[in-house]
Formats: C-alpha cells, sequence, structure tokens
C-alpha cells in the first residue's frame, strides 16, 4: 500500500473541450466525499509551475456543469517540458502538501504527468497522477471516446445545417473545414450527420479528381444543385480545395472556417455524464492507491489502465465509417440528402 491520500491537485491543460468543468467538478465532489482535499491548479502544468492555485470546495464547482471552456484556464507549457521545470512544479506540490494530481487533457498532458511523478520518485516525494481524455479530436490512442467530441460534433452539425439552407437557396458549393490537424474523427462523423457531398480527412490520400470531382458531378447527375464539402483542418487548404474546385468544374464555391466556435458552448449530455464518471473513477483509483493510470473507454465499457502502457498505444484508424460514406454518396442516380 502507498502513502495515503489527503490532497489532490487537478488541472486541466491542452485545448479545451466541453465537459472538463464536468470533469473538474467530478474530481473535486469525488475527493470531497472521501475526506481529501481539492486544490485546482490554474493554466495548466504552468499554474504548477509558479504556484497559480485555488482551493476548491463544494461551491467552487457550483453550476459549472452546463458550461463550456474551463473555469481552470488551460494552457501548454514548454518550461515543463525541462527538469528543471518539474522541479519548479513539485516545489509547489511540496508547499502545497499534493500527493495526487488529476490531469485532465490529452496525450501531451499525460506524458507531462507521467514524467512529473517519475521526477517525484526520484527525489523521494511520490505523487500519484491520474489521466482523463479530453479533446475534440477524439484521437487518443488509449480510449475509444474523449470528452468534449459529441459536442464539438453536435456544433458542426449545427452550423453546416444552418449553411445548407442558405447553399440550398442560392444552389452553390460549399467547402467547409472543421477541426481535425491529424485525425478526421471529427469531419467523418459530422459529414455523415450532414450527408455531405464529400469529405476528406488526413487519413486518406487525397485523390482530387475521384474524392471532390467526380463526387459533385454524380451529386449534379442525380439532380442535387447545391454541394457540400467538409474538411478536416489536416487533410488540404480549404481556400485551395475551392480554388481547384472552381477551376475544374466551373462553381464558384464558398468557404466556411468554423475554427474554435467548435470548441465552445454548453456540453452535451453524453459529455457530461462521461465526464462526471470519468472524474469519479480517477479519483476513486488515486485514493485506492492505483495511480499513474488513465481512465478510459474501451468496447463500451470505462477502465482504469497504466499510464505509460495507454501513452503507448496508437488510434488505429477504422474506416468502416468512410465505407458508409461511400455508400451513401455515391449512390449511382438515387438523389442525395
Amino acid at each position: 500500500m502507498g502513502k495515503q491520500v489527503n490532497r489532490i491537485g487537478v488541472l486541466t491543460s491542452g485545448g479545451d473541450a466541453p465537459g472538463m468543468n464536468a470533469a473538474v467538478r467530478a474530481v473535486v465532489r469525488s475527493a470531497l466525499s472521501r475526506g481529501i482535499d481539492c486544490v485546482g491548479i490554474r493554466r495548466g502544468w504552468n499554474g504548477l509551475i509558479s504556484s497559480d492555485f485555488i482551493r476548491m470546495d463544494t461551491s467552487s464547482v457550483s453550476h459549472v456543469v452546463n458550461k463550456g471552456g474551463t473555469l481552470l484556464y488551460t494552457a501548454r507549457s514548454e518550461e515543463f517540458r525541462e527538469v528543471s521545470g518539474q522541479d519548479k512544479a513539485l516545489a509547489t506540490c511540496k508547499l502545497l502538501g499534493l500527493n495526487a494530481i488529476v490531469a485532465i487533457g490529452g496525450d501531451g498532458t499525460f506524458r507531462g504527468a507521467l514524467a512529473l511523478s517519475r521526477r517525484a520518485a526520484e527525489v523521494g516525494y511520490p505523487i500519484q497522477v491520474a489521466g482523463i481524455p479530453a479533446t475534440i479530436d477524439n484521437d487518443i490512442g488509449c480510449s475509444h471516446y474523449t470528452i468534449g467530441f459529441d459536442t464539438a460534433c453536435n456544433t458542426a452539425i449545427e452550423c453546416i445545417d444552418r449553411l445548407r439552407d442558405t447553399m440550398q437557396s442560392h444552389e452553390r458549393c460549399s467547402v467547409v473545414e472543421v477541426m481535425g490537424r491529424h485525425a478526421g474523427y471529427l469531419a467523418l462523423y459530422v459529414g455523415i450527420s450532414v450527408g455531405a457531398t464529400a469529405v476528406l480527412i488526413p487519413e486518406r490520400e487525397l485523390d482530387f479528381e475521384r474524392d471532390v470531382v467526380e463526387k459533385i458531378r454524380r451529386a449534379r447527375l442525380a439532380g442535387t444543385t447545391h454541394y457540400m464539402v467538409v474538411v478536416a483542418e489536416g487533410a488540404g487548404n480549404t481556400m485551395e480545395i475551392s480554388r481547384q474546385i472552381n477551376e475544374e468544374i466551373g462553381l464558384d464555391p464558398r468557404v466556411t472556417v468554423l475554427g474554435h466556435i467548435q470548441r465552445g458552448g454548453a456540453p452535451s449530455a453524453r459529455d457530461r455524464e462521461t465526464a462526471s464518471r470519468m472524474g469519479y473513477m480517477a479519483v476513486q483509483a488515486i485514493a485506492e492507491n492505483r495511480g499513474n493510470c488513465v481512465v478510459a473507454t474501451q468496447e463500451g465499457r470505462m477502465v482504469t489502465m497504466d499510464m505509460e502502457e495507454a501513452l503507448a498505444m496508437k488510434k488505429e484508424f477504422s474506416m468502416d465509417r468512410y465505407d458508409i460514406l461511400e455508400a451513401l454518396t455515391n449512390n449511382g442516380g438515387l438523389k442525395s440528402l
């Protein structure tokens, strides 16, 4: 058995995601229910370096479950990558009496947590860490689902549905960029949901004739007079794609970049509930001395797994959804949605 945990720090790091506040709330209230104090670290690992913190109690997290963003703020920290930065963070942990940290974010956040735990062991001040996956890209290898994905999809879908109304009225082509620099989960999920003419993702090498031109032609032959092309930001330059459509087909596309609007807004029921369960399980793992773990969803179940093992996992992109998209758009003459 390890040392009994009596004070937990909680932080959010990296890109914000809807549901982070629900996760913070769950960590704080789950800790307090076990008689464990909780301290909020503001601005991610930077806050641990600079002693930027707030004492958390039940009222600190009242009425936050429905709010987007993160009440603890978030940032990326280059200084924390260095041992000197980790030592400053450890000094804050010692000062505050923290012997556990719950880190909410992505792979970079978890790597930082693991580095801190290892450095703490080296200097003889053991710290347990637990990670909660939160990113709208849904690209963390160890978890089938990450907090924020559902809300971001719903936000993008609502925006594109509104955009479709005006595109249909003017019989135009729209090229919409959604987030996803290295992963196409968001673009593909949204593309299927809005009945996109074409979806471009980083995982599939772009053949412009096959993936864009021919799809628009088939849609036109099926009687469609407006077209929706959804592009993950890592799949290509939307302005260049628009230019190519104009040159090769003669359409005059309108480009819309949804950008950071996808990260904001009230989290969906799925993200609130998932975040709450993950926060509870993170505290439970720490209280039972099962730290240095990540709370993840695997095959419909929520589990805790070793953080080092979790970070070594790669998320294999399944093309099943792309096959569905192909079947629904390449329909040989039936009018598209």
